[in-house]
């Protein structure tokens, strides 16, 4: 099939409360990420992914919105959004808008309407029921702890909230919905955005009749039961057919609970529903069997690797990879994955990208990712702003499953807020990100982890990244190469090849701080060395620690 654009593109995801304040308010806005936008380009992507600009009360930062076509105050103005985009348009980058639709805030005129009275003609915007013996109308809980229905005194009934309680959701079986919804797309479009990044999209068609779930160890059923339903790809081709079809977009779904079945519905290559979407199972490779992403963690190479290979495997020539590690909703991969020793810090970054960037899909870059900053060391719950952390750290302490102790290093470990921390632009006064207070505290390690630093140094992380992504653009074997993991059992290799023809790539990495003997295969004998991340050559069988090599035969 004819190559897309966004296959050999590389994203890179800015969470603009957190990336430049321009005016000294301590919060990150749309003029300091105007005058970043060289940083971009010079790293080498050539998409931005905005997380949401539009007005918000900001219960969720931003994902609870109350205006979808206008700008949030402490952004700018719907002007400064103008600017930003034509400059990025100047240089060659694509502009790619944060989409949250499941719901919005409940300060939307649409709830304030809906909430008013059961008859009002925006009611069925959203879902309400009766409630069920004497409580909520099923046992479905809220993705940030509690139940997922909220009882409103004033109509005496319950709304449904698969998020904040001041997240409702909206009620995608209504078609004036979803022209409500397909109108807002095609109007930012046509001020001439780039795609849409679709927040938590598979969620947006909910279960016939609402069953009750099996409830989970804090006794709420967990919110994913409501993925994939069953009017999900009717919606999304409906989507597809008004509105995408119509532009030469990137489009990628958040999908939570997806499977490999169903992604290939999502992301087909026949451009039917989306350009890509993102997958969690990687991400749930070191969760806690029971407790999730708020317990110690459980790092299991091998299964990490299965499931990535799975996705490369099962996706290869029907749909489409989106490939991170990083972004908003998750903590620093040098610190899950790799490692904070000075002496291995970087070389764990590198090798983190190459093992990554390697595979077949479209690689993200969180901001900062680049610089290889890793997680805040978090001393007090009440350094915490995120409202997943805080909400399921309430939930699990008042259910005596965490002592405040253990939810502080949690937070270190797992907390959303670690990403979420200001860039780390130079080795000054809050980093370069802000001359006042910023809204969430800098880093203290940003005297040694910083922007400034490593683009003037040629052997930096960020300099390392600028190699990654040039390979891509260049060589079809990354692109679109077929993919074969070696070691699958191995608890420190990752190792696998990527296919095209006679050409070949072997990628190798060590995902620990223990120097590892491995023979390299017979048919790469000789293979010249295309990348690596410690300066010297490797001795030949063996990998250092944290050491990345990928090896290239068979190139024209």
């Amino acid at each position: 099939m004819e190559e897309k654009w966004w296959q050999r593109s590389v994203v890179y995801q800015i969470y603009p409360r957190s990336f430049q304040d321009s005016n000294g308010d301590g919060i990150g806005d749309l003029p300091g990420i105007t005058s970043r936008l060289e940083y971009i380009r010079d790293l080498g992507t050539d998409t931005i992914w905005l997380s949401p600009i539009y007005k918000s009360p900001n219960d969720d930062n931003g994902y609870d919105i109350s205006d979808y076509q206008d700008i949030m105050t402490e952004f700018g103005t719907m002007a400064d959004f103008d600017v930003m985009l034509e400059k990025a348009h100047s240089l060659g980058l694509k502009i790619v808008m944060d989409l949250v639709v499941n719901h919005s805030s409940d300060e939307h005129k649409w709830f304030v309407e809906s909430r008013s009275s059961r008859d009002n003609p925006y009611r069925d915007y959203y879902i309400w029921r009766e409630g069920k013996n004497g409580g909520a109308p099923n046992n479905w809980g809220s993705c940030f702890g509690g139940s997922a229905w909220k009882y409103d005194e004033q109509t005496d009934m319950y709304f449904l909230h698969l998020f904040s309680k001041k997240q409702p959701d909206l009620n995608w079986d209504n078609p004036v919905v979803r022209d409500e919804v397909f109108n807002m797309m095609d109007w930012w479009l046509q001020k001439g955005i780039d795609g849409f990044r679709m927040d938590v999209i598979s969620l947006i068609s909910k279960p016939e009749g609402l069953p009750d779930g099996e409830p989970g160890p804090t006794g709420y059923a967990p919110f994913l039961l409501t993925a994939n339903g069953p009017h999900e790809h009717e919606y999304l081709r409906e989507m597809n057919r008004r509105v995408l079809s119509k532009y030469d977009l990137l489009t990628v779904g958040e999908c939570a609970g997806v499977t490999l079945e169903e992604a290939k519905n999502y992301a087909n290559l026949d451009g039917s529903e989306l350009s890509m979407v993102f997958q969690f199972e990687h991400m749930d490779a070191d969760f806690h069997p029971v407790y999730g992403r708020y317990a110690e963690q459980c790092k299991n190479l091998p299964r990490l690797k299965a499931t990535l290979a799975r996705w490369q495997k099962e996706l290869d020539g029907v749909a489409w990879n989106s490939l991170y590690w990083d972004n908003h909703d998750q903590p620093r991969v040098v610190s899950r994955y790799g490692s904070e020793k000075p002496e291995y810090r970087e070389l764990s970054a590198k090798m983190l990208a190459t093992c990554l960037h390697m595979m077949q899909g479209t690689p993200y870059v969180y901001q900062g990712e680049e610089l290889g900053m890793t997680n805040y060391p978090w001393t007090s719950i009440d350094q915490i702003n995120d409202i997943e952390s805080l909400g399921n750290y309430r939930d699990l302490h008042a259910r005596g499953y965490m002592s405040e102790e253990q939810g502080v290093a949690m937070m270190r470990q797992r907390s959303r807020d670690n990403a979420r921390t200001p860039m780390q632009w130079d080795d000054g006064p809050n980093a370069g990100f802000s001359s006042g207070t910023p809204w969430l505290p800098v880093n203290p390690n940003h005297t040694v982890i910083n922007a400034a630093e490593q683009v003037k140094r040629p052997d930096s992380v960020f300099c390392f990244y600028q190699k990654l992504i040039r390979l891509r653009r260049e060589l079809d074997v990354i692109v679109h190469g077929h993919f074969e993991l070696l070691e699958p059992e191995d608890p420190e290799l990752f190792i696998y090849t990527r296919t095209l023809g006679d050409e070949g790539l072997l990628v190798m990495c060590n995902f620990s701080e223990n120097a590892r003997d491995w023979a390299v295969p017979a048919d790469y004998a000789g293979a010249d060395v295309l990348l690596a991340n410690y300066p010297t050559p490797a001795e030949s069988g063996r990998l250092r620690p944290w050491e990345a090599i990928v090896l290239r035969k068979g190139a024209k």
